[in-house]
């Protein structure tokens, strides 16, 4: 199981029930122990980063899986924050849209998103797209320490 002794804590950023019950699934299925923590908009997001109102006792993430086009707050501004924030800045995040603009693509990185993924519309290419993450990010990479 990689390096983790630990459950990984995932938060998934994502307004789209149906996307938010495919991670979760593929999850569950993995091999990997993880936990994962769901906001639906960009201000939820921000609260549990922040571990404001309702969030206080937020587990502190080891990788954010963000949606771009959120209600609220968009996902442009939720990375920017992270990547301001010097405690939060060292924390993964993976821009997980449907967007396949140039701009946007270029925006996430100049914000220091650390990978883009384009969501595939297909269901199974969808999972074979999260099982790879899962693999990447928990078996490969080594995370920094909350």
């Amino acid at each position: 199981m990689g390096n983790h002794s630990r459950p990984v804590e995932v938060l998934l950023v994502e307004d789209n029930a149906g996307d938010v019950r495919l991670t979760q699934e593929a999850l569950k299925e993995g091999r990997f122990l993880n936990h994962l923590n769901v906001v639906s908009d960009g201000v939820e997001a921000t609260d549990f980063l922040w571990r404001r109102g309702k969030f206080q006792t937020a587990p502190r993430p080891d990788l954010i899986l963000l949606d771009l086009n959120l209600p609220k707050k968009n996902g442009r501004e939720v990375l920017q924050e992270i990547k301001a924030d010097p405690e939060l800045r060292r924390i993964p995040v993976m821009v997980l849209t449907t967007s396949k603009a140039d701009q946007d693509l270029h925006r996430a990185y100049d914000l220091h998103a650390n990978c883009y993924i384009t969501k595939p519309v297909d269901l199974d290419q969808f999972l074979a797209v999260l099982k790879s993450i899962e693999h990447f990010w928990f078996n490969i990479v080594t995370l920094p320490s909350a």
